[in-house]
């Protein structure tokens, strides 16, 4: 028998509490119990006037419209709203009854220019969670996976023009120039002069400048190459997480900067942790990035790099390098003494050409026109031999295909679940909001799963999702 009583409660008045329609396993209530949301008003209380003014919106329904947002990946906070006003979890979860109005989607925009654009307030709050998260004994930071992820700016492609930089000086650059010119006078050489400068350098009168696409939409983003064909203004955030998915820290940089000049500020941010290993893909595997890590105690797993040789030419390592004399023996069983060290902090071993011109494997060796053959060494070359002898350690392989559980699931989930793929900022420190709030977010939505995994929380978890390596992903 057809039933159709569709429209008998829909202006049916009843009681009812709040509380009790919200089920015990939601997500939000979880979260509610998994930590204490008091802390928000110790982070912002000198960012109101205890005796003047309107009453304020309570601080913690205000940060957490943006973690509603940010956690189940709503698109704007326009839609955000919208969601809120018809949402009885989300209205439970702000504090808000049925009958409360909603805050106008603009609150929060005015809160954040007027009082916390500034300040390193959504940092904190990463941090407070990321505490949080120790506390409980979750996260073991023995081993890093470092990686960076390019978000979509809100840029327009078309809306660009030309413009000059200046290339900041690399961490390292100090140093190497430094020990460029040691190795020099070891071998007779003079001291060069440097003809780069920057922050970083000896003089720090500016660096070297370099013409750039830049947007006129979003001028702090960088032009991206995403892809043969693909190019658009983004940002990259570098991530560090460790190996059961914990988020440990990020940073934000233009898009259009390598991963091994974006490193150095991520990893001063975790230097201090307990690494004992950090894993990392080919883009850092970089002599300076080897000699900072070993020389702070820090076993670098980098992957294999396949040489750039041409095809049908010697690679580099049928050159053998002669350690005691300082020189090459090529395949013929010929010497390719030191030469110079150049600016880049690159030996360079020359051949005689003489002994090149009538060599059988000349055409394998080189097609210059001289028929002199050179290789280069950097000076800090034995760390990266270090590097590969770790690679070849029993375990590090293994190791290093952990990546794709670990990181790189990281930012599958952040793009697919949380609204990472692209953003509606504009600015550097609007994206560090973004960022910290999603990585929160990831973190907080973690926490509250193992505590109901280990029953400290909520219902405990049906068997099936404890035996599922997708239930705290």
């Amino acid at each position: 028998m057809m039933t159709k009583d569709i429209d008998k409660n829909r202006s049916q008045i009843q009681y009812f509490c709040m509380d009790d329609l919200v089920p015990e396993d939601h997500l939000l209530r979880l979260i509610e119990k998994a930590i204490d949301w008091n802390f928000i008003y110790d982070l912002v209380e000198d960012k109101y006037s205890p005796d003047w003014g309107r009453p304020s919106m309570d601080p913690v329904t205000l940060i957490k419209i943006p973690f509603i947002q940010y956690l189940y990946g709503i698109r704007s906070m326009r839609q955000t709203i919208k969601e809120i006003e018809v949402n009885v979890a989300y209205r439970w979860f702000l504090g808000l009854d049925m009958y409360d109005p909603v805050p106008h989607f603009t609150t929060f925009g005015k809160n954040y220019t007027r009082r916390f654009k500034d300040t390193d307030l959504f940092e904190q709050i990463f941090s407070r969670i990321l505490e949080e998260c120790y506390k409980h004994g979750f996260v073991d930071p023995s081993e890093v996976f470092v990686d960076a992820t390019h978000v979509k700016a809100c840029a327009n492609i078309h809306k660009k023009e030309k413009g000059i930089a200046k290339q900041e000086a690399l961490f390292y650059e100090e140093q190497l120039q430094k020990e460029i010119d040691e190795d020099r006078a070891e071998h007779g050489k003079k001291p060069l002069k440097h003809k780069y400068n920057g922050p970083g350098g000896p003089s720090g009168n500016g660096g070297e400048t370099k013409e750039i696409k830049k947007s006129t939409t979003d001028p702090e983003s960088g032009w991206f190459h995403k892809g043969e064909h693909k190019q658009v203004f983004a940002y990259t955030i570098g991530t560090a997480c460790d190996k059961n998915g914990w988020i440990l820290n990020y940073t934000v940089d233009p898009g259009n900067l390598h991963d091994s000049r974006t490193f150095k500020g991520l990893y001063d941010k975790i230097r201090n942790i307990g690494i004992e290993k950090l894993i990392a893909d080919a883009g850092y595997k970089t002599p300076a990035i080897a000699k900072l890590l070993i020389d702070d105690g820090i076993t670098p797993v980098f992957p294999y790099h396949r040489p750039v040789t041409k095809e049908g030419f010697f690679r580099k390592h049928e050159y053998v390098y002669d350690e005691y004399y300082d020189c090459y023996i090529c395949p013929a069983d010929k010497t390719l003494p030191y030469s110079t060290t150049n600016r880049e902090g690159y030996r360079e071993y020359k051949s005689n050409p003489k002994e090149c011109a009538n060599c059988q494997y000349l055409t394998q060796c080189t097609l210059s026109v001289s028929h002199q053959k050179t290789i280069t060494r950097h000076i800090w070359e034995p760390y990266m031999e270090i590097c590969e002898d770790i690679r070849h350690t029993l375990g590090m392989k293994d190791l290093y295909s952990h990546r794709k559980e670990t990181i790189e699931r990281l930012f599958g989930t952040a793009k697919e679940a949380h609204g990472f793929r692209y953003t509606q900022m504009k600015g550097k420190v609007r994206m560090r909001m973004k960022a910290g709030l999603t990585y929160a977010c990831m973190n907080l939505k973690k926490l509250a799963k193992m505590l109901q995994r280990l029953g400290k929380i909520g219902p405990k978890e049906p068997q099936y999702l404890k035996d599922s390596s997708f239930a705290v992903a």
